[in-house]
C-alpha cells in the first residue's frame, strides 16, 4: 500500500507461517531514517516490534540487506518484525497458536522519520508526510492450515489427538508429533507438517481432552496403541510411522525408538533427555516431581530421581539452587548406578535418528543428551542416519518457523515455576526456521528410503519364489 510515492512492499502478503516475507520501503527520501512497526494479536495477546532503518541512496530500504540502526533487532531479517516481537499487554496468553484455522494477522506500519534525509545536501530532508500519523500500512496473513489439507480429530483406540492429512495422494511420510512437559497437542507444527507432504498426527498424552493432567505415570502402551494405528489405519509410507516430540516428549521420542524399534521408521528428537526422568515440573503434587513419568505393564519405568545418591536439592519448587553452578543433572549422574539403569538403550534402534538441540539450553542439558545418544548409536555400530543440529545460539525453546522467540524467561504452565529456556531471540529464531525445513527434509529421507527398501524385499521374495 502506498501514501504518495512512499510505499511499503510485503511479498507476500498472504502465505504459510512458514513462507519468509520480503519487505521493502520504497519512493522515501535518500539517507533519511525509516521506521516500521509490527502488531499481531495472538490470542488474547498483543504483540509488536518496532525498528529504523537507514534508507539508501536510491530512497529505498530492504529488511534483508540492511540491518536496523534502532529498535527491537540489529541484524538484516526481514522475519524479524515477527520473531522480534514481544508481548505489549499480559493477560496471561502465549505466542502459540492455537487455532490452526485461523490466520495469525500481522499490521505492519511504516513512516517517514520527520527532518532526516542527507544533512550535507541542503534541502533534502523529510518535511511533510512524515511521522506515525502519516505511516503507511499492509496487512501480512501468516497461516497455518495449508489450502486443501485435511484436519480431522482423533478419538479412537483411546487416542486423543489430530489427523493433519496433506492434499493429493498417499501413501506419505507419517510422523507422530508429541509436545513436552506443557502438554496439549501440537496441532500447530503438525499442520505446518502437512503443508509439506507429511501426514503428521498431533498426539496429545495429557492436558488433553479426557486425558490427565500430568505428566506422572503415562503408560507406554498408550503410544505403542498409536503406532498400531499409523499403521492400520493411515497407509504410511515405507510401513510405519517416525516420531517426534519436543522436550519432555524428545526423551520420549527416544524411548519409544528404544522400546518398539520395529514398529518405527525414525526418530526426530527436538531438545531431547537422554535418560528416563521422573515427572518433574510436570508432576502430579500426589506423586511429587521424583515420581515416576512413564509406565509399562503397570510398574513404573527406573528413572534418574529415584532414589538417587547423588541429588540433594531439586530446581522445580523455584527454590534457588544451592550454588551458582549446581546442575541437578549434573548431581544425578553421580549415582552411577541408577543412571546406568535410566539411560534410554537407544542402540536397540537400528532407523535414522534425528537431534535437534541448542548449546545455550538452559532448561536441561539437550545438547549434551543429543551428543550421548548419538554417539551410543555410533559406538555400537549403526549404520542409518544421524544428523545432529546444534545451535550455538540457540536455548530450549526452539520451535516452529517465524513466531516471537523473545521469551527467554518461562513460567511452567503446569507447575507455575520459573526457569530459563536460554539463548538469544535471534539464535531461537533462525533455529527454529532452519531446524523445520531440515526435519521436513529427513522424515521425507527416511520415508522414502524405507519404502524404496520395502519394495525390494518384495521383488526378491517374488523373485524366488
Amino acid at each position: 500500500m502506498s501514501g504518495g510515492s512512499f510505499t511499503l512492499s510485503v511479498t507476500p502478503e498472504i502465505g504459510l507461517l512458514t513462507e519468509r516475507r520480503r519487505i521493502r520501503v520504497i519512493g522515501a527520501v535518500p539517507g533519511s531514517l525509516v521506521t516500521l512497526r509490527s502488531e499481531t494479536l495472538r490470542g488474547d495477546e498483543l504483540w509488536a516490534a518496532q525498528v529504523t532503518l537507514a534508507v539508501d541512496a536510491a530512497g529505498s530500504v530492504d529488511l534483508d540487506e540492511s540491518a536496523p540502526v534502532s529498535g527491537d533487532f540489529r541484524i538484516a531479517d526481514a522475519m524479524g518484525v515477527f520473531w522480534a516481537q514481544r508481548r505489549e499487554t499480559h493477560n496471561g496468553g502465549s505466542s502459540e497458536p492455537h487455532d490452526v484455522t485461523a490466520p495469525l494477522v500481522t499490521r505492519l506500519r511504516a513512516w517517514a522519520e520527520p527532518g532526516t534525509g542527507y544533512l550535507d545536501v541542503p534541502g533534502l530532508g523529510v518535511v511533510a508526510p512524515a511521522g506515525p500519523e502519516h505511516a503507511v500500512e499492509v496487512r501480512i496473513e501468516q497461516h497455518l492450515l495449508a489450502a486443501e489439507v485435511l484436519r480431522t480429530e482423533v478419538r479412537s483406540d483411546g487416542l486423543v489427538g489430530t489427523l493433519f492429512r496433506p492434499a493429493g495422494e498417499g501413501p506419505f511420510p507419517t510422523l507422530i508429533v508429541m509436545n513436552g512437559s506443557g502438554g496439549g497437542i501440537n496441532e500447530a507444527r503438525a499442520a505446518l507438517y502437512a503443508a509439506e507432504g507429511i501426514q503428521a498426527l498431533a498426539l496429545g498424552y495429557f492436558r488433553a481432552p479426557g486425558l490427565s493432567h500430568f505428566i506422572s505415570r503415562t503408560p507406554l502402551e498408550y503410544f505403542e496403541r498409536a503406532l498400531d494405528y499409523v499403521t492400520r489405519e493411515l497407509d504410511p509410507q515405507g510401513g510405519a510411522a517416525l516420531v517426534s516430540g519436543q522436550s519432555r516428549g524428545g526423551e520420549l521420542t527416544l524411548l519409544l525408538a528404544a522400546r518398539y524399534p520395529e514398529r518405527i521408521i525414525g526418530a526426530v528428537a527436538f531438545v531431547p533427555g537422554a535418560f528416563v526422568f521422573g515427572a518433574q515440573g510436570a508432576a502430579d503434587p500426589s506423586d511429587g516431581w521424583n515420581g515416576p513419568t512413564w509406565t509399562a505393564a503397570g510398574d513404573p519405568l527406573e528413572h534418574l530421581w529415584h532414589d538417587n545418591s547423588g541429588v540433594t536439592w531439586q530446581p522445580w519448587d523455584d527454590a534457588p539452587a544451592p550454588t551458582r553452578h549446581a546442575d541437578v543433572y549434573v548431581d544425578g549422574l553421580h549415582d552411577r548406578e541408577l543412571a546406568r539403569s535410566a539411560r534410554i538403550p537407544i542402540e536397540r534402534f537400528s532407523g535414522p535418528v534425528a537431534c535437534i538441540s541448542g548449546l545455550d539450553d538452559r532448561a536441561w542439558p539437550s545438547s549434551y543428551a543429543s551428543r550421548l545418544a548419538l554417539d551410543t548409536l555410533a559406538r555400537h555400530g549403526h549404520t542409518a542416519e544421524r544428523l545432529h543440529l546444534d545451535y550455538v545460539d540457540a536455548g530450549h525453546g526452539i520451535t516452529i518457523p517465524h513466531l516471537p522467540s523473545t521469551e527467554i524467561a518461562r513460567t511452567h504452565p503446569v507447575s507455575g515455576v520459573h526457569y530459563s529456556n536460554g539463548g538469544t531471540p535471534q539464535g531461537n529464531a533462525r533455529a527454529s526456521a532452519e531446524s523445520f525445513t531440515a526435519v521436513c527434509a529427513f522424515v521425507h529421507r527416511t520415508a522414502k528410503a524405507r519404502a524404496a527398501q520395502h519394495h525390494f524385499s518384495q521383488t526378491s521374495e517374488t523373485k524366488e519364489n
